[in-house]
């Protein structure tokens, strides 16, 4: 596996990650834990370093459950993590957004413990918080690093702006926000940002969920608890509107002997060396199909080819509901 230096922060990782969280959240039961264990070792055999968890994921069942599989790997891996909900305990229910500094503190203690390690590679804040000065939570952040308690500052679905804020307090190394053929608003303005300023793309959902690797049709039923059952792009009607860019996918996927997931992500890959996707799974075959993308390297006529066939597809259903672009965790 290839390796990419997300920006200018010197974190160095493999050129395609694992993300984490459908092992445990967020597509319906959760999978068998030993299983996911084995997969997570997979991973790591496979040349994957990067891998990404979340408090809220569960909650805070998958970042057990990445703790426990990479334990015996803590020296080779790079471990990400996020805070920014307010989790309650009880109902293990988030209800909300919340940086501010003490409760960051509260959080990337208990992360510590639950990954069993002594420090985060990478702690990203999940949503930000506007009742929280930017400069007030990476001021926190900063104070952790110089405590040696995290190594890396990152942010996720952040704006241009508030990526310029931070960063002047504390280097961002890394903006996690999600990036596919089908989900391309941040090229206008956040990519050319975090460019300048020299911070890398890890791009989350690179497979749009599951659809861009043609794992679903207009006869998918996503199980109970599967937040695909309530995002408006993967609604029927959507999913038979969408199949112009699966079928675009599945051409060239033909012409190079690969997959429809594969040449997805190839053409993440391809838009800059900075960029590291990271798809999930729970399936050692499909986690073997991912990887393999990264030897996949499309010519300038290929993206040439790609540019031009999806201007004139136009992508039926917004990727959340309105109120979840607001407040989600995912």
């Amino acid at each position: 596996m290839q390796k990419r230096k997300l920006g200018k922060s010197g974190l160095e990782v493999s050129a395609i990650g694992l993300g984490c969280m459908g092992m445990s959240f967020g597509y319906g039961p959760a999978a068998d834990k030993n299983d996911m264990i084995q997969l997570i070792h997979a991973a790591v055999e496979q040349g994957i370093t990067y891998f990404d968890t979340a408090e809220v994921y569960g909650p805070f069942t998958n970042e057990e459950l990445v703790g426990e599989a990479l334990k015996p790997y803590r020296d080779k891996v790079i471990i990400a993590t996020k805070f920014g909900f307010s989790i309650d305990p009880e109902t293990l229910k988030y209800s909300g957004v919340n940086s501010h500094p003490e409760h960051i503190r509260a959080v990337t203690e208990a992360s510590l413990k639950r990954l069993k390690t002594d420090v985060i590679d990478l702690l990203y804040q999940h949503r930000v918080d506007p009742n929280v000065p930017i400069e007030d939570v990476a001021g926190t952040v900063k104070d952790l690093i110089a405590e040696g308690k995290v190594k890396h500052f990152g942010l996720s679905e952040a704006g241009a702006d508030t990526i310029s804020r931070a960063h002047a307090v504390q280097p961002v190394s890394a903006l996690q926000s999600e990036y596919s053929l089908w989900t391309r608003q941040h090229e206008k303005e956040i990519i050319p940002t975090i460019e300048e300023l020299g911070i890398g793309l890890v791009a989350y959902s690179p497979l749009g969920k599951g659809f861009l690797a043609g794992k679903m049709d207009v006869n998918t039923k996503f199980a109970e608890g599967d937040i695909r059952n309530i995002l408006p792009r993967y609604t029927e009607e959507a999913r038979v509107a969408n199949k112009a860019l699966l079928d675009l996918l599945q051409t060239f996927a033909a012409k190079r002997n690969a997959t429809t997931a594969q040449i997805a992500l190839a053409w993440v890959l391809a838009q800059k060396p900075w960029i590291v996707p990271i798809p999930g799974t729970t399936k050692l075959h499909r986690l073997t199909e991912n990887n393999g993308a990264a030897a996949i390297v499309l010519t300038k006529a290929e993206l040439a080819e790609i540019e031009a066939a999806t201007a004139q597809i136009e992508i039926t259903g917004t990727r959340y509901t309105e109120a979840m672009e607001k407040s989600t965790g995912l």
